[in-house]
This record gives structure tokens, C-alpha cells and sequence, in this order.
């Protein structure tokens, strides 16, 4: 998994493709996917959050990135810690709004973030067609496990995991050598964009995983494009983007 040194590492946003808008600190970054989850109804007032180690690998970042970004949250009141047994962290009950419209992601970034679901749809379908053609019997189980553990997942940030190594396996399985590098920077780029979700909403997603494990152990390189590029397409309209612009335009 890419980790992020926590000091002078900035997020991507700003950086290579994404050049020209704002720019973020890896903290900072963490705070704005979380405030946006909450903003969004996808993280619930007062439901606990993974512990900080599994939010730092749920959002692809080191553990004191988490941490420092977990303890901004709560010096704005955005989240609670609660010690002893049964203590965590938690949504606050009331995040002060003002707060969590500052951690909305700009239109620009968020346009940025469409291209690079544009970027990944291509590869996805290139990696996938030559995987019904290339992964073995070996690959092939250890992706079906991999569909079984985001199945038995019971949050976000274990889904997470489970997801990242499913997708870096298909692309493995392309046997495409050296070229597959491209998919796999794209993938890891896109990652440090996911908010956390429901896991009643991953677990819905994690049926496309299971529909493109059965066509490429049929080796059927059609459908299991076909299922990659749903799977992918619809990030346009259920990442952090697509749902904020969902939510002006209801408002409208």
C-alpha cells in the first residue's frame, strides 16, 4: 500500500496531472474526505469511526497523518474521542456546519478527479480484457477469496484493503509486465480520493467483483470488460464529486 510521509509530503491534488489547483497537505486532505462523508449523510452523528490505525490504511495514509488529521477534527468539534471501554471516535452529534462546509472539495478539484476516473476506466478495461485471457487458476482463487473477504467486511476501512489487493491482482493477472505500472499508479492515485461509505454500499459494489471473477474464470474477455467499465463509470457519480454535485443541484 503507497504511504504518504506525513511532514512534507503534499496529497496529489496539485501534483502531475492534477497541476494547477489546490493544493493540500496530506493532513489536510484526510480531514476534507471525512468532513465530506459526514456533510454527505455517509457517516452517521455519533457513529465511531475505525481505529486510527484502520482509518490510516482505509484512506491510504500513514498512521500519524490519521492521527494529527483525527485530532484537528476534533479541536473543531467535528468528532468526539471518548476514552474507556467503549471509547473511540466519534461524528459529533452536531459538527458545527460552518466548519464542514469548509471541507468541501473546490469544483476544481473535483473536476480534476473526473479525469482521473476517465484515466483509470481506460486501463481498467485494457488490464481486465487481457486478464480473461492471461490470470491462472492460482490468481483467479485468490480474487474470489479477496470477493469473499470484502463480503464478510464490516466497515469501510477493512473493505478498503481487501478492494486494493483485488484490483492490484487484476492487473497483475494481466500479465501485461511493465505497462500494468500505469494502472496500478492511477489506481493509487485514485484511492487517496475515496471517502468512507457505508458498508451496506460496498457491500452492494463488491457484486460487480464477484460478476467479473465468474466471467474471467469463463474467459469471457466481453463481459468482464464490460463489468469493469460499469464498475468504474459509476465512480463519476458516487465518488465525493458526484455526490456533492448531486447534492447543489437537489438544493437548485
Amino acid at each position: 500500500m503507497n504511504r504518504q510521509p506525513e511532514l512534507t509530503d503534499r496529497s496529489p491534488i496539485g501534483a502531475g496531472a492534477l497541476a494547477g489547483i489546490d493544493r493540500r497537505s496530506a493532513i489536510d486532505a484526510v480531514r476534507s474526505r471525512i468532513g465530506m462523508a459526514i456533510s454527505l449523510g455517509l457517516l452517521k452523528p455519533g457513529e465511531r469511526l475505525p481505529d486510527q490505525e484502520d482509518v490510516a490504511v482505509g484512506l491510504s495514509v500513514s498512521p500519524i497523518t490519521a492521527r494529527r488529521a483525527l485530532a484537528g477534527l476534533a479541536e473543531q468539534g467535528v468528532v468526539v474521542r471518548r476514552r474507556g471501554r467503549g471509547g473511540g471516535t466519534f461524528v459529533a452529534d452536531d459538527p458545527p456546519r460552518k466548519v464542514l462546509a469548509e471541507l468541501v472539495a473546490s469544483p476544481a478539484e473535483s473536476r480534476a478527479v473526473n479525469r482521473l476516473v476517465d484515466r483509470r476506466l481506460l486501463f481498467e478495461c485494457a488490464v481486465t480484457h487481457y486478464a480473461a485471457v492471461n490470470a491462472t487458476a492460482g490468481q483467479l482463487d485468490e480474487l474470489e477469496r479477496l470477493t469473499r473477504e470484502m463480503a464478510s467486511s464490516s466497515n469501510w476501512s477493512e473493505y478498503h484493503r481487501a478492494d486494493e489487493r483485488f484490483h492490484q491482482l487484476v492487473g497483475a493477472s494481466s500479465a501485461l509486465g511493465t505497462a500494468v505500472d500505469a494502472y496500478h499508479e492511477t489506481l493509487a492515485e485514485l484511492y487517496a480520493y475515496f471517502i468512507p461509505y457505508p458498508i451496506e454500499i460496498l457491500h452492494t459494489s463488491n457484486r460487480d467483483h464477484v460478476a467479473l471473477v465468474e466471467a474471467l474464470r469463463a474467459g469471457d474477455g466481453q463481459r468482464a470488460v464490460e463489468v469493469s467499465r460499469k464498475h468504474v463509470d459509476v465512480l463519476h457519480k458516487t465518488m465525493f464529486m458526484g455526490l456533492i454535485d448531486g447534492a447543489v443541484n437537489a438544493g437548485d
